[in-house]
This record gives structure tokens, sequence and C-alpha cells, in this order.
């Protein structure tokens, strides 16, 4: 690879990681062809961009990005794919579903929601990560809750005093 090619890669990883809301660094090289492939369509479906980068060309496009990515540099050794995302927790869900069968990936590092989390032990806490979307219907449900609560109890309040209304008419 030229010295002109590695500086365009470079500069197309930083514009990605600049963009991207949230990247994962996975460890995906004991897969064979076939596992690979297999987890590539499944980024695909998900919207995941799976991406596989040599560590040095991918520590220049982190000093170059937009950020502080420092803390990652660590886990830039043996073979990196990265995974770029839209939802927070997608490429975490991905990563667990997929190690049912196999081994790998193996999670290096993610930044996800402005937060680096290292090391394949935050895979739990990553896929509990709720993404924007699931927070708002999480916010609109608080939200609604009350207002169905008081509506409810005023519709059955109603029937009640109509009730005893109707009652006491017909004792009469």
């Amino acid at each position: 690879m030229t010295r002109d090619q590695k500086t365009q890669v470079i500069e197309r990883l930083a514009q990605s990681i600049s963009e991207a809301n949230h990247f994962y660094l996975a460890d995906i090289s004991a897969l064979n062809a076939e596992d690979t492939s297999k987890l590539r369509r499944k980024c695909f479906e998900k919207d995941i961009k799976l991406v596989v980068v040599k560590n040095t060309l991918l520590k220049r496009a982190l000093e170059q990005a937009e950020g502080d990515y420092s803390e990652l540099y660590p886990t830039l050794h043996h073979e990196t794919s990265v995974m770029f995302t839209e939802v927070g927790n997608a490429p975490a869900k991905l990563i667990k579903e997929f190690r049912k069968d196999k081994e790998k990936p193996i999670l290096k590092g993610a930044y996800v929601e402005e937060c680096v989390y290292i090391g394949d032990t935050q895979l739990d806490a990553l896929v509990n990560v709720k993404s924007r979307d699931e927070l708002i219907g999480d916010i609109i449900g608080l939200l609604q809750s009350p207002a169905k609560n008081v509506i409810s109890a005023l519709q059955s309040g109603g029937n009640t005093l109509a009730g005893i209304i109707k009652t006491l008419s017909d004792k009469e």
C-alpha cells in the first residue's frame, strides 16, 4: 500500500469516526471465511458498518478524528475490526448473539454515548445501554401513565356515580 493510499484510508476512517455516534473495536481474527461472511451479513441486516483495518492506520485515524479516543489506543493490538452504528447497543447485541456458537468476535473496546468501554467484560453493560429511541419510548410511556390513570379513574368514577344515582332513583 502506497503512502497516498494509506493517507486516504486514514482520512476516510477519521471522517467515519468523527461522524459516528457509536463505534466498537472487535477482534474477529479466528473466524473462518464462512463465519466472517455470516457476521458481515448480520451487520448489514442491523445497519452496522464493519471495517477491518490495520491498527497503525486506525490509531492515526483516531488521532486525527474530532474527540479524545486515547483510552482506546491500548486495545489496538492483533487484528482489529471497527463496527460503526447509529444504535449504541446494536453491535453489543450482535456480538453476544454471534458468540452463542463461536468464541469470537471479542470486544476490545467501544465508544458509545460519549463514553469509552474497554474490554470484553463490558459486553453485558453495553447490551443493557438503551438506545435513543428506547429512551424516548420510556419517557413517553412514563408521561402517558399518569394521564391514563386519571382518565380511567374519571371514567370508572362516572360510571359508579351514575350507577348509584340510578339505584337511588329506583328505590323511590
